[in-house]
């Protein structure tokens, strides 16, 4: 059943990435970064037993905002991709400061759902924080490799638009490496042993391959919906 639920969870995040992009252009990708973003900081805390592995969840969702950022990149600008990362780690920030405000109410005596809040949130803001700091630097890190094999691709390729699928990957295979081994052991040392923190990082970060190489198409196909709806807006 988890290896299922994570198959769906793929084409429903990815799938709605697509359908953002094609309603509501740029505005639509930076808004599905915020969301998935944070829900991918709740989402973490939950391990899991799939493909023959122990994982968190949470790659999905935070694969997808490589995606996103690779979209803005490609379609848009740097300067696009940069102010969409900026954006969600201020929702982030904001995120952090309102749901440790809701542990500082005093519960009714007919309250049922604050001890699940304090098991949650009270372990939010150290999760959060790394990720923020890890996500900043991964983030920025893979829209500046994006650009650098970009001008790679025009100067072999002699064109913009060819090596697309080169600079998608080899941006986000790197960048990816970068985050899972910093967010792994900077968010959940001293939570689990270091063996279960290494089975973490490894899963982890082969999920991310398998989900880099499979936006790809994704990225292409946001490329078809850019030149054939959206050049204007832009």
């Amino acid at each position: 059943m988890n290896e299922l639920l994570i198959i769906v969870s793929f084409v429903l995040i990815y799938g709605s990435v697509m359908l953002f992009y094609r309603l509501f252009g740029k505005t639509g990708i930076i808004a599905m970064n915020v969301l998935v973003t944070i829900l991918a900081n709740i989402e973490v805390l939950l391990l899991v037993d799939a493909f023959g592995i122990e994982m968190t969840l949470g790659n999905v969702l935070f694969a997808s905002t490589f995606l996103m950022t690779d979209i803005l990149s490609e379609n848009h600008s740097k300067k696009e991709a940069n102010r969409a990362v900026i954006i969600s780690s201020s929702c982030s920030v904001l995120f952090v400061i309102i749901s440790q405000m809701w542990l500082l109410y005093t519960p009714s005596a007919n309250d049922w759902a604050r001890g699940a809040f304090d098991t949650i949130f009270a372990v939010t803001p150290r999760v959060v924080c790394v990720s923020l700091l890890v996500y900043l630097v991964s983030q920025l890190t893979d829209v500046w490799l994006y650009h650098k094999w970009w001008d790679w691709c025009k100067k072999r390729f002699g064109d913009a638009r060819s090596g697309l699928w080169i600079r998608n990957n080899g941006s986000t295979l790197i960048s990816q490496l970068f985050n899972t081994f910093l967010y792994t052991f900077l968010a959940f040392y001293g939570m689990y042993p270091i063996e279960v923190l290494w089975s973490i990082f490894a899963s982890s970060y082969a999920i991310y391959i398998v989900t880099s190489l499979l936006d790809t198409p994704v990225v292409y196909w946001c490329r078809q919906i850019y030149d054939k709806y959206l050049v204007k807006d832009n």
